[in-house]
């Protein structure tokens, strides 16, 4: 994994992770094989900030079933990353 665009898939977007956003705290999807140092770097790269602190969560594949057939969805690695006090804020809607 050495390209940043294939370490951060996606910023999650919702209630709670936008109201982290006034702590300068950003939720994103990432690779499931992605530690905390990779995270970080990536992050730092694509949107050119400084980073203090990477928190990640693991989430399992659910259980689903389709007629007879049961399988899981995918599993997904979220982090939330904090950024230090003297970086740019990061800004998800430029078009709203």
């Amino acid at each position: 994994m050495s390209n940043a665009r294939d370490i951060i898939k996606r910023p999650v977007i919702t209630e709670r992770s936008t109201d982290l956003m006034s702590e300068k705290k950003y939720t994103f999807e990432v690779d499931v094989r992605a530690n905390k140092t990779q995270i970080k770097d990536a992050v730092e790269e694509i949107f050119d900030v400084k980073v203090d602190n990477v928190n990640t969560q693991n989430y399992k594949g659910k259980a689903k079933r389709f007629g007879r057939y049961t399988g899981f969805t995918a599993r997904r690695k979220k982090a939330i990353v904090t950024l230090s006090a003297d970086s740019k804020e990061l800004e998800f809607f430029e078009g709203v």
